[in-house]
């Protein structure tokens, strides 16, 4: 069964959810679903959030349907490895806030979903996993790295290497998850930060998302020349001067997300 993913718009943020019962799994048409809906996504600068949950009440995604590699195929592999880095990069890739909210397990490929996103919303009741060694695989979706840079080492090697299971709390203990909300609320928590997010204008919040991405790969002398470089650049989008001036008439922004739209 192809992994579905229901959109759903809701003012200027996205909403995705997967809907492959019973545990959300992936195969590769729904890989491929993934990083199309994305390439769309990129096309449509009004949307600056982006919400990512699972159907149901006990996965947000358990990952890879593991069907796919019983024949042992090295073909089939590659294919879907593919798939996945495909898919997970133009996730990480989305210019505005994107936010998992998960919602039950998050094992193998679904926690690796998580992580391609800028912030994750763990539910109480959620169980966070790396557990691909254990049946002779090991996370391709971005997960030895992305895990590692959040956690450190430690706990991406006692979560990898160990298989050890993470609670929802201990989850935002360490760093894995950036919000911890009772069974049920993650969708609620979810639609609040968007909404943060849409309060804010659209060019600066790319710009900055894309600067703190930088920092994570070049050095910091590096990146603080862009960042003035960035800060100068906005003055020529419309935006710069609506957000101050709303400010100073202490009223809401009007912010325009195509160019020649005019503010309303």
């Amino acid at each position: 069964m192809t992994t579905r993913i229901h959109v759903a718009y809701h003012g200027h943020t996205a909403w995705l959810t997967l809907d492959n019962p019973p545990a959300n799994t992936w195969n590769e048409a729904g890989l491929a679903t993934l990083a199309r809906l994305m390439d769309e996504l990129h096309e449509r600068p009004e949307i600056v959030a982006l919400v990512l949950t699972g159907a149901g009440e006990k996965f947000f995604c358990a990952g890879a349907d593991l069907h796919q590699f019983a024949s042992g195929d090295a073909e089939v592999a590659q294919r879907v490895g593919e798939a996945f880095g495909r898919a997970f990069d133009a996730l990480a890739d989305f210019a505005g806030v994107s936010i998992a909210a998960i919602n039950g397990f998050a094992m193998g490929g679904g926690l690796e979903l998580a992580l391609a996103c800028d912030i994750r919303i763990a539910e109480q009741q959620a169980v966070l996993a790396l557990p691909e060694a254990s049946v002779g695989l090991l996370p391709c979706a971005g997960g030895t790295q992305r895990l590692t840079e959040l956690v450190g080492p430690g706990w991406a090697k006692r979560m990898i290497l160990c298989g050890e299971r993470v609670d929802a709390p201990l989850a935002h203990q360490i760093g894995l998850v950036e919000q911890l909300v009772p069974r049920g609320h993650g969708r609620e928590a979810a639609r609040l930060l968007a909404e943060q997010a849409e309060r804010q204008s659209p060019a600066a919040l790319r710009a900055c998302k894309r600067l703190i991405n930088e920092g994570r790969h070049r050095p910091q002398a590096q990146v603080l020349p862009l960042e003035r470089e960035q800060f100068t650049a906005l003055f020529s989008d419309p935006n710069q001067r609506e957000g101050v001036q709303a400010f100073l008439a202490k009223r809401p922004a009007r912010w325009r997300y195509r160019e020649g739209e005019e503010n309303d």
